[in-house]
Order: C-alpha cells, then structure tokens, then sequence
C-alpha cells in the first residue's frame, strides 16, 4: 500500500523562550544547517547562540503566532487535509524539526498498512539544508526503525512547468489592480560554501555572474541557479518588464559570506533609490512562516518606509491555495497510479 509524506522545516511548540530554545538547539546543530565540525558547532550553537537568540526569536514568534497555532503548521496541515480529499492514498504531514517528527509521521502510514512512501520535502529547490537534511534522515530512519518500507523521494520541482504556472497565477491574482513599482523575489539564504559542496562536478560552481546561467549537471543540486530560474520563469510568465524585477536572499546567520545580494539592503537600496511602492514575493517556502510574515512583512516593511517608501506589499505563499492543492493531488495520484513521479 502506497502513501504520503509531506514534510516541512518545523516550527517550536510555543513561542516561549523555552520551546524556542529546544527548537533552535535541534535546527542549528544539524550538519548540514551548521555545516562546520561537531566540537565547534557545538560550542558556537549551545555556548553563544542558545544563550541569547532564543529571547530575540520567542519575541518575533509572538508576533506572527495564531490562535490556532504556529502559522507554519497549522498551514500545513490545511494543505495536508485538502491533500487527502483529493488522493486516494493515505496522506501524513511531517517537520524537520520539532516535534511532529519525521519518525512520527512515518509510523502513522505504517500504522495505516503503507510500505511504500511517497517522501514530498515542501520546497521547491534543492538545498542542503531543506531537501537533503529531510532525505537523509528518512533513509536512516528506514534503515534503523522500518527496514521493510520503501521510500521515494521528490526532486525538486523548480522549473516544472505546471509549477511556475501555479506561482505566477498567484503572483498575479494577488498582485491585480495594486500599483507597484518593482517586485522583489527574496529567497532564504545559504553559505556560499553550500552551493559549492553540492557542486557534484566540483568545479562548477563560481558563485559568478556566468555559472548559473551556464548548462551543468550541477545545476541539479544548486540552490542559487534554481532560485534565479524560477525567478525567470515567472517573468517570462508573466512578462515582466525588464528592471521592474529582481532577486535577492534573507535570513543570514554568522560573518561568513552568504548568497547576495541581501534582502534588507536591496528593500533599503529600493527605498534610497525613489522606489514609493514595491511588492516582494517569497518562492523559497511553500507555506508562510517566521520568516515570511515577520522578517519580511515586519521587517522589510519598517526599512523600506525608513527609507522613504510608502506601499509595501507582501505576496502570500502558494500555502493552501486551490490551484496549488490541486497541482499536488494531480502529481499524487501520478504517482500512485503509474509509479512514476512525473514532478
């Protein structure tokens, strides 16, 4: 019997400083997050960080957190049940991090007589520490706790047609009858040296104004060519105008060099620049979360009018939208059907 699991990054049970500070202890010290030896990981994560981001990061959670719920689960799990009214196999929802476990979630299929897994990492391009963390977990997971399950993953889904079509109809619905100067494309950010260690030709990778745009196998595992395709293929879409878009990465963490240009300086550089109305849209998530509706609809929002300019508009994720559900269940039941992912 054939299911699903959806899984996204996580989120802390609370926005209390302590459930934060477990959340944040689990998602910094995994490899391929904090990508640097265990002995120094540690000491920068638990002997720095954890003992003053955790304040800082409950505070921002308050802002953003609802009723129901952290936005980013309570999202999910509204995709995940349209999901299920639309497939005919068992669907299970999943974190990264925290505790709605992948394990958990695992357990839940077997539990429903599943041996064959569907594994669906919620983001559209691939990085190490997204997709690669989630599929390398479940593979030990398999091999330690369910020996006898069969798990596919999905691949990225970046530059799949059908995808772009559902992004840049939402992009446009949301964007209809508002007046906005330049749309912005603010991806999360990574080290510049995680584009080079999933570089699998190991020489490709320049992090240049060329590479990118030059065919390569590498491009299959690199995050910032995907970023800049999709960010193309919605303006091709849409037929933007030249200059009236652009890319940029959020979220950085540390002195080393991330993926440029950044997010808060470009808003600012807008801003300086004369720009009185932009709009900016977040492809890197599926689902609205910390760093959509706090870092960029509060943060962004408050640089971009300290620097003079006045409509900020902040496009929501695909999260449970009709079109998007109905693109999942579509690339679902191709799957259960013809054991074949057509993503």
């Amino acid at each position: 019997m054939k299911g699903i699991l959806l899984v996204n990054l996580g989120s802390p049970d609370s926005p209390e400083p302590k459930d934060v500070k477990r959340y944040l202890g689990e998602f910094l010290m995994d490899e391929r997050v904090i990508d640097i030896p265990l002995v120094a990981r540690t000491a920068l994560v638990k002997g720095i960080i954890l003992k003053t981001r955790p304040k800082a990061s409950a505070a921002a959670y308050k802002k953003i957190w609802w009723e129901e719920g952290s936005p980013l689960i309570v999202l999910s799990e509204r995709l995940r049940d349209k999901i299920q009214k639309q497939v005919d196999v068992p669907v299970a929802l999943a974190m990264r991090y925290g505790s709605m476990t992948i394990k958990k979630g695992l357990q839940q299929l077997v539990d429903k007589g599943v041996d064959e897994v569907l594994l669906f990492p919620l983001y559209p391009q691939f990085a190490m520490a997204t997709t690669e963390t989630i599929t390398v977990l479940a593979e030990e997971l398999r091999q330690d706790c369910f020996p006898g399950l069969k798990i596919t993953s999905v691949p990225a889904f970046y530059n799949k047609a059908d995808y772009i079509e559902v992004l840049s109809n939402s992009i446009k619905k949301y964007l209809e009858g508002k007046d906005y100067e330049h749309l912005l494309f603010s991806y999360h950010g990574v080290p510049e040296r995680h584009i080079r260690k999933s570089d699998i030709t190991k020489s490709h990778c320049k992090i240049d104004n060329s590479c990118c745009i030059t065919p390569s196998k590498a491009h299959e595992f690199c995050y910032r060519h995907q970023c800049l395709e999709v960010t193309k293929l919605v303006a091709e879409k849409l037929q933007f105008k030249e200059g009236s878009f652009s890319t940029s990465f959020q979220s950085r963490l540390g002195f080393d060099p991330w993926l440029q240009p950044y997010t808060d300086r470009t808003i600012e550089r807008l801003g300086k620049q004369g720009v009185k109305n932009m709009a900016i849209v977040t492809p890197a998530f599926v689902s609205d979360c910390l760093e959509t509706l706090e870092e960029i609809a509060m943060e962004g929002q408050e640089i971009f009018h300290e620097m003079g300019g006045e409509n900020f508009i902040t496009i929501p994720c695909l999260n449970d939208d009709s079109e998007w559900v109905a693109l999942l269940s579509k690339w679902i039941n191709d799957w259960a059907v013809k054991e074949t992912i057509t993503v």
